[in-house]
Protein backbone atom coordinates (compact mmCIF):
# COMPACT_ATOMS: atom_id res chain seq x y z
CA UNK A 1 0.00 0.00 0.00
CA UNK A 2 1.53 3.46 -0.64
CA UNK A 3 1.09 6.97 -0.86
CA UNK A 4 0.46 6.91 -4.40
CA UNK A 5 -3.28 5.25 -3.84
CA UNK A 6 -4.18 8.28 -2.37
CA UNK A 7 -2.81 10.49 -4.92
CA UNK A 8 -4.49 9.16 -7.70
CA UNK A 9 -8.01 9.09 -5.69
CA UNK A 10 -7.64 12.75 -5.43
CA UNK A 11 -6.85 12.68 -9.21
CA UNK A 12 -10.54 11.33 -9.56
CA UNK A 13 -12.30 14.33 -7.86
CA UNK A 14 -12.71 17.51 -9.97
CA UNK A 15 -11.39 19.86 -7.30
CA UNK A 16 -10.38 23.49 -8.29
CA UNK A 17 -9.74 25.53 -5.27
CA UNK A 18 -7.50 24.87 -2.03
CA UNK A 19 -10.82 24.20 -0.54
CA UNK A 20 -12.14 21.78 -2.46
CA UNK A 21 -9.06 19.87 -2.58
CA UNK A 22 -8.70 19.84 1.24
CA UNK A 23 -12.18 18.40 1.55
CA UNK A 24 -11.69 15.78 -1.05
CA UNK A 25 -8.37 14.75 1.14
CA UNK A 26 -10.67 14.61 4.40
CA UNK A 27 -13.03 12.73 1.97
CA UNK A 28 -10.69 9.82 0.81
CA UNK A 29 -9.04 9.86 4.45
CA UNK A 30 -12.96 9.31 5.89
CA UNK A 31 -13.06 6.24 3.50
CA UNK A 32 -9.12 4.72 4.77
CA UNK A 33 -10.49 4.99 8.00
CA UNK A 34 -13.98 2.94 7.26
CA UNK A 35 -11.86 0.37 5.43
CA UNK A 36 -9.55 0.02 8.62
CA UNK A 37 -12.71 -0.16 11.10
CA UNK A 38 -14.27 -3.01 8.41
CA UNK A 39 -11.06 -4.98 8.82
CA UNK A 40 -11.79 -4.93 13.22
CA UNK A 41 -15.30 -6.60 13.35
CA UNK A 42 -15.97 -2.95 14.06
CA UNK A 43 -19.26 -3.45 12.04
CA UNK A 44 -20.91 -6.31 14.27
CA UNK A 45 -22.07 -4.01 16.53
CA UNK A 46 -22.31 -0.47 15.15
CA UNK A 47 -24.10 1.25 12.04
CA UNK A 48 -22.56 4.42 10.00
CA UNK A 49 -25.00 7.05 9.48
CA UNK A 50 -25.37 10.69 8.84
CA UNK A 51 -24.10 12.85 5.94
CA UNK A 52 -20.96 11.10 5.07
CA UNK A 53 -22.75 8.15 5.37
CA UNK A 54 -25.00 9.75 3.05
CA UNK A 55 -22.54 10.64 0.53
CA UNK A 56 -20.37 7.56 0.25
CA UNK A 57 -22.89 4.88 -0.07
CA UNK A 58 -25.63 7.27 -1.62
CA UNK A 59 -24.47 10.12 -3.41
CA UNK A 60 -25.30 12.96 -1.81
CA UNK A 61 -23.58 15.83 -3.56
CA UNK A 62 -21.95 17.96 -0.62
CA UNK A 63 -18.75 17.10 1.60
CA UNK A 64 -19.39 16.22 5.22
CA UNK A 65 -17.10 16.83 8.22
CA UNK A 66 -17.39 14.07 10.91
CA UNK A 67 -17.74 10.09 11.11
CA UNK A 68 -20.95 9.29 12.70
CA UNK A 69 -22.10 5.80 14.47
CA UNK A 70 -24.72 3.88 16.38
CA UNK A 71 -24.37 0.99 18.27
CA UNK A 72 -26.57 -1.22 16.90
CA UNK A 73 -27.70 -2.44 20.77
CA UNK A 74 -26.97 -0.30 23.52
CA UNK A 75 -23.74 -0.65 25.33
CA UNK A 76 -22.42 2.09 27.53
CA UNK A 77 -18.90 0.25 28.37
CA UNK A 78 -18.43 0.88 24.71
CA UNK A 79 -14.80 2.51 24.08
CA UNK A 80 -12.99 3.56 21.13
CA UNK A 81 -9.39 2.81 21.65
CA UNK A 82 -9.01 -0.99 20.71
CA UNK A 83 -10.45 -0.11 17.37
CA UNK A 84 -8.69 3.27 17.18
CA UNK A 85 -5.28 1.40 17.88
CA UNK A 86 -5.68 -0.61 14.85
CA UNK A 87 -6.80 2.27 12.64
CA UNK A 88 -3.40 4.27 13.30
CA UNK A 89 -1.42 1.06 12.54
CA UNK A 90 -3.45 0.56 8.90
CA UNK A 91 -2.96 4.30 7.70
CA UNK A 92 -0.02 4.49 8.59
CA UNK A 93 1.29 2.29 5.34
CA UNK A 94 -0.68 5.08 3.53
CA UNK A 95 1.41 7.74 4.55
CA UNK A 96 -0.58 9.04 7.77
CA UNK A 97 1.06 9.79 11.09
CA UNK A 98 -2.55 9.91 13.00
CA UNK A 99 -2.87 11.78 16.76
CA UNK A 100 -6.02 10.18 18.61
CA UNK A 101 -7.96 12.21 21.37
CA UNK A 102 -9.98 9.83 22.91
CA UNK A 103 -12.79 12.02 24.83
CA UNK A 104 -14.32 9.32 26.91
CA UNK A 105 -17.42 10.64 28.92
CA UNK A 106 -19.01 7.72 30.73
CA UNK A 107 -22.02 10.60 31.94
CA UNK A 108 -22.83 10.78 28.06
CA UNK A 109 -24.41 8.81 26.04
CA UNK A 110 -22.07 9.76 23.25
CA UNK A 111 -18.74 8.41 22.89
CA UNK A 112 -16.38 11.18 20.91
CA UNK A 113 -12.77 10.00 19.07
CA UNK A 114 -10.42 12.68 17.50
CA UNK A 115 -8.36 11.95 14.83
CA UNK A 116 -5.96 14.25 13.11
CA UNK A 117 -2.54 14.36 10.65
CA UNK A 118 -0.45 16.70 9.17
CA UNK A 119 1.74 14.22 7.77
CA UNK A 120 -0.19 13.39 4.34
CA UNK A 121 -0.40 16.45 2.88
CA UNK A 122 3.25 16.98 3.13
CA UNK A 123 4.10 14.11 1.00
CA UNK A 124 1.32 14.45 -1.64
CA UNK A 125 1.63 16.28 -4.71
CA UNK A 126 -1.50 18.98 -4.04
CA UNK A 127 -2.16 21.27 -6.82
CA UNK A 128 -3.80 23.64 -4.68
CA UNK A 129 -3.74 23.59 -1.01
CA UNK A 130 -0.65 24.66 0.74
CA UNK A 131 0.19 26.86 -2.07
CA UNK A 132 -0.49 30.33 -0.87
CA UNK A 133 -1.14 29.30 2.79
CA UNK A 134 0.12 27.16 5.40
CA UNK A 135 -1.14 23.29 4.56
CA UNK A 136 -3.64 22.56 7.40
CA UNK A 137 -4.31 19.21 9.57
CA UNK A 138 -6.75 17.37 8.70
CA UNK A 139 -9.29 17.12 11.44
CA UNK A 140 -11.85 13.62 11.60
CA UNK A 141 -14.07 13.10 14.79
CA UNK A 142 -15.77 10.18 15.31
CA UNK A 143 -19.20 10.23 17.35
CA UNK A 144 -20.83 7.01 18.37
CA UNK A 145 -24.46 6.94 19.90
CA UNK A 146 -23.80 4.10 22.75
CA UNK A 147 -27.77 4.37 23.25
CA UNK A 148 -29.22 4.08 20.11
CA UNK A 149 -33.31 4.22 19.46
CA UNK A 150 -35.22 1.42 19.16
CA UNK A 151 -36.26 0.58 15.35
CA UNK A 152 -33.19 1.07 13.51
CA UNK A 153 -32.64 -0.85 10.19
CA UNK A 154 -29.55 -1.81 8.61
CA UNK A 155 -27.63 -3.03 5.74
CA UNK A 156 -24.41 -4.34 4.88
CA UNK A 157 -22.32 -1.97 1.89
CA UNK A 158 -18.37 -3.05 0.90
CA UNK A 159 -16.46 -0.41 0.13
CA UNK A 160 -13.54 -1.24 -2.93
CA UNK A 161 -11.24 1.97 -1.73
CA UNK A 162 -8.56 1.37 -0.31
CA UNK A 163 -9.23 -2.07 0.05
CA UNK A 164 -12.72 -4.68 0.17
CA UNK A 165 -14.29 -4.24 3.47
CA UNK A 166 -17.67 -4.61 4.94
CA UNK A 167 -19.39 -1.15 5.96
CA UNK A 168 -22.78 -2.15 7.59
CA UNK A 169 -24.92 1.12 7.26
CA UNK A 170 -28.36 2.38 8.43
CA UNK A 171 -31.12 1.93 5.60
CA UNK A 172 -32.22 4.88 3.61
CA UNK A 173 -35.60 5.19 5.77
CA UNK A 174 -33.67 5.03 8.92
CA UNK A 175 -31.09 7.95 7.65
CA UNK A 176 -34.04 10.13 7.02
CA UNK A 177 -34.74 9.61 10.32
CA UNK A 178 -32.23 10.51 11.65
CA UNK A 179 -32.38 13.25 9.94
CA UNK A 180 -35.47 14.83 10.56
CA UNK A 181 -34.80 14.82 14.13
CA UNK A 182 -31.52 16.41 13.90
CA UNK A 183 -34.40 19.43 11.96
CA UNK A 184 -36.57 18.98 14.32
CA UNK A 185 -34.45 19.20 17.76
CA UNK A 186 -31.33 21.42 17.03
CA UNK A 187 -31.50 24.62 18.79
CA UNK A 188 -29.89 26.20 15.31
CA UNK A 189 -30.36 26.06 11.69
CA UNK A 190 -28.05 24.29 10.07
CA UNK A 191 -28.33 24.37 6.04
CA UNK A 192 -26.64 21.21 5.22
CA UNK A 193 -29.55 19.62 7.52
CA UNK A 194 -32.21 21.09 5.01
CA UNK A 195 -30.08 20.28 1.95
CA UNK A 196 -29.62 16.92 3.13
CA UNK A 197 -33.73 17.04 3.21
CA UNK A 198 -33.75 18.06 -0.28
CA UNK A 199 -31.79 15.48 -1.42
CA UNK A 200 -34.36 12.74 0.14
CA UNK A 201 -37.46 14.04 -0.52
CA UNK A 202 -36.74 14.53 -4.23
CA UNK A 203 -35.85 10.82 -4.11
CA UNK A 204 -39.39 10.09 -1.81
CA UNK A 205 -37.41 8.58 0.66
CA UNK A 206 -39.37 6.77 3.28
CA UNK A 207 -39.28 7.59 6.84
CA UNK A 208 -38.60 5.03 9.45
CA UNK A 209 -41.57 6.48 11.44
CA UNK A 210 -40.77 3.99 14.80
CA UNK A 211 -37.50 5.21 15.07
CA UNK A 212 -38.37 8.80 14.70
CA UNK A 213 -40.69 8.38 17.66
CA UNK A 214 -38.39 7.18 19.42
CA UNK A 215 -35.85 9.25 18.97
CA UNK A 216 -37.91 12.39 19.50
CA UNK A 217 -38.49 10.94 23.03
CA UNK A 218 -35.04 10.22 23.94
CA UNK A 219 -33.94 13.63 23.08
CA UNK A 220 -35.17 17.12 22.06
CA UNK A 221 -38.41 19.18 23.04
CA UNK A 222 -40.26 15.71 23.02
CA UNK A 223 -38.15 14.13 25.36
CA UNK A 224 -39.48 11.73 28.18
CA UNK A 225 -43.35 12.41 26.06
CA UNK A 226 -45.23 9.58 24.90
CA UNK A 227 -45.69 11.67 21.50
CA UNK A 228 -47.16 9.53 18.53
CA UNK A 229 -45.47 10.20 15.05
CA UNK A 230 -47.35 9.44 11.75
CA UNK A 231 -47.28 11.57 8.21
CA UNK A 232 -49.99 13.99 9.55
CA UNK A 233 -48.09 15.12 12.88
CA UNK A 234 -44.86 15.37 10.79
CA UNK A 235 -46.16 17.37 7.93
CA UNK A 236 -47.38 19.73 10.07
CA UNK A 237 -44.79 20.16 12.57
CA UNK A 238 -41.85 20.61 9.80
CA UNK A 239 -44.39 23.19 8.30
CA UNK A 240 -43.88 25.23 10.98
CA UNK A 241 -40.28 24.81 11.24
CA UNK A 242 -40.07 26.02 7.48
CA UNK A 243 -41.93 29.20 7.97
CA UNK A 244 -39.77 30.08 10.99
CA UNK A 245 -36.43 29.91 9.27
CA UNK A 246 -34.25 32.61 7.34
CA UNK A 247 -33.47 30.74 4.32
CA UNK A 248 -30.73 33.22 3.09
CA UNK A 249 -29.05 32.90 6.75
CA UNK A 250 -29.47 28.83 6.50
CA UNK A 251 -27.96 28.68 2.66
CA UNK A 252 -24.77 30.68 3.86
CA UNK A 253 -23.81 27.38 5.99
CA UNK A 254 -24.07 25.08 3.33
CA UNK A 255 -21.74 27.17 0.31
CA UNK A 256 -18.70 25.60 0.93
CA UNK A 257 -19.72 21.88 1.25
CA UNK A 258 -20.84 21.64 -1.96
CA UNK A 259 -19.44 22.08 -5.67
CA UNK A 260 -19.11 25.61 -6.83
CA UNK A 261 -21.19 24.67 -10.10
CA UNK A 262 -24.11 23.89 -7.90
CA UNK A 263 -23.92 26.67 -5.68
CA UNK A 264 -26.04 29.49 -7.17
CA UNK A 265 -28.94 27.46 -6.77
CA UNK A 266 -28.50 28.06 -3.25
CA UNK A 267 -30.12 31.61 -3.98
CA UNK A 268 -32.93 29.91 -5.22
CA UNK A 269 -33.79 28.50 -1.08
CA UNK A 270 -36.89 29.81 0.15
CA UNK A 271 -40.10 29.18 2.15
CA UNK A 272 -42.12 28.10 -1.05
CA UNK A 273 -39.19 25.67 -2.01
CA UNK A 274 -39.29 23.57 1.12
CA UNK A 275 -43.00 23.85 1.36
CA UNK A 276 -42.86 22.36 -2.00
CA UNK A 277 -40.58 19.45 -0.92
CA UNK A 278 -42.35 18.98 1.74
CA UNK A 279 -45.30 17.84 0.04
CA UNK A 280 -43.12 14.95 -1.25
CA UNK A 281 -43.07 13.33 2.17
Amino acid sequence: MSIRMIEQKLRSYSVSSEIEEMQALREITQEVILASLGRTGFFNQAAFQGGTCLRIFHGLNRFSEDLDFTLLKPNPEFAWQEYLRQVKSDVASFGYDMEVTDRHETESTVRLAFLKDEAVGKILRLRYAGKTSILGKIRIKLEMDINPPSGGQSEVKYMDFPYLSPVTIQDPATLFAGKIHALLCRNYVKGRDWYDFIWYTARRTPVNYHYLEKALQQSGQWKDTEIHIDRNWLHDTLYHRIVSIDWHEAGRDVRRFIPVSEQPSIEFWSTEVFLQQLEKL
